[in-house]
């Protein structure tokens, strides 16, 4: 398999963890398998530049808050 067809490493805006991101490649993007809703797609297109790690979007599903530290008050 060509190195060009891997999936690039990412870092997740959100909680800093490394991850890869399909969407730009042949395997499918995280989110496409998570169910976000359209209110929450449009909330984290406005507040993050690019892609969050799987963790994170089950976590958001789940109804975690955008920013981690709003967890912890």
């Amino acid at each position: 398999m060509s190195h060009d067809r891997l999936p690039q490493r990412d870092t997740c805006p959100r909680c800093g963890g490394g991850f890869a991101c399909g969407a730009a490649g042949p395997w499918p993007c995280a989110c496409a398998n998570v169910g976000l809703g359209d209110l929450l797609r449009r909330q984290l297109a406005e507040r993050y530049q690019s892609c969050l790690c799987l963790p994170c979007l089950q976590a958001l599903a789940r109804g975690a808050a955008l920013d981690p530290a709003e967890t912890d008050a």
